[in-house]
């Protein structure tokens, strides 16, 4: 199959989630093409089978805001037409489906059939969707897609609450490749803690729903029975609070930013504990790429979160907002070697429940049958 994807470039779940979803295909055999307005971050070298076209947007002195809506929908005509693509996959509700219902209409006008999926992957919905301004161009969207999936049961759930959809949404979880090799490496695990310190770890993009202070407040209760380092790895407006914070309980020479990397595996291998507080995840994408290389989880237990850490077995699930038992239940797993080793096995077992292989043929089934 020719597929076109269209997608944010950037470090968040959906725009990882769709460059990985083409870059697997493309390794079996389809041809895939990314249309965005920049390479996508995990994109990476040249590669068989995958092309990508650049939505350049003018800078026009008309314009207040640049009309990438529609410059967007213009480059999806073009690549259909002159690739001769057999499906659009769009990735985020806003703007990518109601662009991409402009692109097939302009296409069915000249007798081109183009479907297209769209996929919601959280805070199209939850968030921005919710603005009353977005809903009636969103319900439209997504009653006029061919297909539309969510990454979990929680997010359909949301979708059907707050949207007059008509449209059957298929839940097709996010994905992880689960390596085979799970030692860290020792020489960059001393660089950051001594043998007998457990080193706890947060990704994310350092919003407000992330509640990163949490993060810091479980850390500095688990520090003070079990002396630990921490490393916060992202960016984002949060992140000056957050190292005022650092200084306010006196935990600089414990907590580590590391910032912005493209590849976080090499830093989840070094971790023994992942800490995810979130006021709201759809799926919980960062806790599923955690538990893929063997790390535990303390997380909140809202939205999809639940359908990925299973309380009790791979880590612990806590109420929104809950430090006390968030902290308790990471130092009950930290204080017993045998007892972290043993969630360490369920976290990576779990996460085969989401492997690559199994997920994607879920996508390429959908699409088989919408070309039938």
């Amino acid at each position: 199959m020719k597929i076109g994807i269209v997608l944010y470039p950037t470090y968040g779940g959906s725009g990882v989630v769709a460059t990985e979803l083409g870059k697997f295909l493309a390794k079996n055999g389809h041809e895939i093409h990314f249309i965005t307005y920049s390479q996508p971050v995990r994109l990476g070298a040249f590669t068989e089978n995958i092309f990508y076209h650049e939505v350049a947007v003018s800078d026009y002195p008309l314009f207040d805001y640049e009309p990438y809506e529609t410059v967007l929908a213009s480059k999806m005509v073009d690549v259909v037409k002159h690739e001769g693509l057999d499906l659009l996959h769009v990735h985020y509700a806003i703007p990518h489906a109601s662009a991409a219902f402009m692109a097939r209409e302009i296409l069915r006008s000249q007798n081109i059939v183009i479907p297209f999926v769209t996929t919601l992957h959280g805070t199209d919905i939850t968030l921005v969707g919710k603005d009353s301004s977005f809903e009636p161009v969103i319900t439209f969207c997504l009653n006029q897609s061919d297909a539309v999936t969510a990454v979990s049961e929680s997010l359909k759930k949301d979708t059907y609450q707050h949207f007059s959809t008509t449209r059957e949404i298929h839940v097709i979880p996010n994905f992880i490749s689960v390596k085979k090799q799970l030692v860290p490496e020792l020489g960059i695990r001393r660089r950051y803690a001594l043998d007998d310190e457990p080193i706890l770890c947060h990704i994310s993009n350092f919003r407000k729903v992330k509640r990163v202070e949490d993060v810091l407040k479980v850390f500095n209760k688990v520090n003070e029975k079990i002396p630990s380092k921490m490393l916060l790895v992202g960016d984002g407006p949060e992140r000056y609070k957050l190292e005022e914070a650092c200084r306010e309980l006196n935990l600089c020479d414990r907590v580590k930013f590391i910032g912005k990397i493209r590849d976080t595996d090499e830093v989840l291998r070094i971790a023994d504990l992942f800490i995810l507080p979130s006021e709201t995840e759809s799926f919980g994408l960062a806790a599923l790429e955690a538990l893929a290389v063997g790390v535990p989880v303390i997380s909140s237990n809202t939205g999809g979160i639940p359908e990925v850490n299973l309380n009790g077995k791979t880590g612990f699930l806590s109420n929104v907002g809950d430090v006390d038992d968030m902290a308790k239940n990471a130092i009950y797993i930290l204080e017993d070697p045998n007892r972290l080793k043993q969630f360490r096995i369920n976290a990576v077992e779990q996460a085969k429940v989401f492997s690559i292989e199994s997920v994607v043929n879920q996508y390429v089934d959908l699409y088989t049958s919408l070309l039938k």
